[in-house]
């Protein structure tokens, strides 16, 4: 089994920046892609970001993209997605997930469906004031 643990998450002003965790326990997920969603209250869980179990593909929607930023430290057993001028559209509850397809490199669709990821965190949030 795989646990994931989001951290980063607070209260900030709009125009910072924040940097998101997630650190997989159990055994590793270095051969897995792993997502990055978010959910405000009311709405969907809204796609953010994935990559690639090696990290040389990596996906967002055109409407994030220059503002979010996806990593992983396989060695560390890690994800991080950086977030630069947080927008007070921005709040919600982020989610990081894990994929189970190993050394699958995917496509957009792929990592942008929920459906797709077989272990997800509790969440960690963030709250942008204007």
């Amino acid at each position: 089994q795989v646990q994931l643990v989001e951290s980063g998450g607070g209260l900030v002003q709009a125009g910072d920046s924040l940097r998101l965790s997630c650190a997989a326990s159990g055994r590793s997920v270095s051969r897995y892609g792993m997502g990055w969603f978010r959910q405000a209250p009311g709405k969907e869980r809204e796609f953010v970001a994935a990559i690639s179990w090696s990290g040389s593909n990596t996906y967002s929607p055109d409407s994030l993209k220059g503002r979010f930023t996806i990593s992983r430290d396989n060695v560390k057993n890690t994800m991080y997605l950086q977030i630069d001028i947080l927008k007070p559209e921005d709040t919600a509850v982020y989610f990081c997930a894990a994929d189970s397809r190993p050394y699958y490199s995917g496509t957009y669709e792929y990592f942008a469906s929920t459906s797709k990821y077989d272990y997800w965190g509790q969440g960690t949030q963030v709250t942008v004031s204007s």
